[in-house]
């Protein structure tokens, strides 16, 4: 019989590559570790692991089987998950990416209390798309709010479209507002732009709109590479940088009320139709079914989102 203990230590095996590290990690002896990988290989009737001198390799039929192992283990913690979310009274692990979450999440907990359908008891989680798209996927996250389509294996519900307005000082933007043109992000000057650090959705979506690679931006002398090297881990941290006049950057709508009472030099404005925007979305893992709260925290978000939105456009009318 195939245990969920041999599919643990497979997995510890195959990602330390090493019978001794792979015991330690699991807390058992490594003569314990063997024998469960000789009984799990016995059941299958299959070699799963090439054991070499200075340590292991996993066959084919060994990748095969860690592959469904990683499966069969998600969905234990999925389950484990639930169980603990009705022990507990409705207990959500939600993961928010951080162009979101300081400005998102707090009118959504206000308006979280005393709501039928939700759960009381909201746990969050901050960090990049990446993380929270594999601690989904390892059923670490009951759900998340991304701003980019989040691939196979996953089910999303749209909150809001949150359109970017371009920050700088008053006098560079009136300075832009006069061209000829219709200000468009396509002609920024690349070397007037502050990003935040590789990983951050936002940073990639702003040079998607700019129709930019981040490889071949700061390459030049003199202060515009400065600026681009500055590697900003936080929109406030930009937007501090911004009011200072040492560049340009974009800000989501959801953050622009938060981020000008921050930053009072900051000045806001809008770019030409069509708006670059990005989808706000509420993603959870397309193998589990969807609880109650699922919808009713898709709309408790919306709402929230509208509201932000709302106050954007009353700082920073649309024409």
């Amino acid at each position: 019989m195939i245990t969920l203990r041999q599919l643990t230590y497979l997995t510890a095996l195959a990602e330390e590559a090493h019978f001794g590290r792979a015991a330690a990690r699991v807390h058992v002896t490594q003569p314990a570790l063997s024998m469960q990988i000789r009984e799990l290989e016995g059941a299958l009737g299959l070699v799963l692991v090439d054991r070499l001198p200075r340590g292991v390799r996993l066959t084919r039929a060994g990748h095969e089987v860690l592959a469904r192992a990683g499966r069969i283990l998600a969905e234990v913690r999925e389950m484990e998950a639930a169980a603990r979310r009705g022990a507990l009274g409705g207990v959500v692990t939600l993961g928010v990416i951080p162009t979101l979450a300081p400005y998102l999440v707090p009118p959504a907990l206000a308006a979280l209390r005393g709501t039928a359908d939700l759960p009381q008891d909201l746990r969050l989680r901050e960090a990049e798309t990446e993380t929270l798209l594999r601690e989904l996927s390892d059923g670490t996250l009951d759900a998340a709010v991304i701003a980019t389509p989040p691939g196979p294996g996953m089910i999303e519900l749209p909150l809001f479209e949150d359109r970017f307005l371009l920050a700088g000082t008053a006098a560079r933007l009136a300075a832009l507002a006069g061209q000829a043109e219709a200000l468009r992000p396509v002609s920024l000057d690349p070397d007037q732009l502050l990003l935040l650090d590789e990983g951050h959705c936002l940073a990639d979506q702003a040079l998607e709109v700019c129709a930019l690679d981040r490889r071949r931006m700061g390459g030049g002398p003199g202060a515009g590479r400065a600026r681009i090297d500055l590697g900003a881990s936080s929109l406030a941290t930009l937007c501090g940088l911004v009011a200072a006049g040492m560049g340009l950057t974009f800000v989501p709508e959801a953050a622009a009320r938060a981020e000008s009472a921050a930053a009072p030099q900051m000045a806001l404005m809008r770019f030409a139709a069509p708006e670059p925007s990005r989808q706000v979305r509420l993603v959870r893992r397309a193998a589990i079914g969807e609880e109650p709260w699922v919808p009713a925290l898709a709309r408790l978000l919306a709402g929230a989102g509208a509201g932000l939105l709302g106050e954007a456009q009353r700082l920073v009318p649309r024409g």
